[in-house]
């Protein structure tokens, strides 16, 4: 599955340059909605998400919102591999997103 989505669209108009930092904002919003956690608490970049408070359960319904969200597929051994934001926004920038964030042509 992958289609343009509202929010790929949205990150894909943004210069190169400020993507990457989009694309957090938006992976920060999700699992902070998934942890319950207030705009005040902080969530680290390298944070293990389940020493957090992830579940196994919002796990998948967190992979089902950022699929719905970025209209591409996310294995769910990634969110268990990749168990904190600085890996996983890695892993969107380069293999799940990797057409937005690519140089474009000369």
């Amino acid at each position: 599955m992958t289609h343009r989505t509202e929010t790929t669209g949205a990150l894909g108009r943004l210069p190169l340059s400020e993507r990457r930092e989009a694309l957090l904002d938006i992976l920060t919003a999700e699992f902070r909605t998934s942890l319950l956690m207030g705009d005040n608490e902080d969530l680290p970049l390298d944070g293990n998400f389940f020493d957090l408070g992830l579940t196994s359960l919002r796990a998948t319904e967190l992979k089902e919102r950022l699929e719905f969200l970025l209209g591409r597929e996310i294995s769910a051994n990634v969110l268990f591999n990749t168990p904190n934001l600085a890996r996983l926004l890695e892993h969107m920038v380069t293999d799940v997103l990797a057409d937005l964030f690519d140089e474009p042509a000369r």
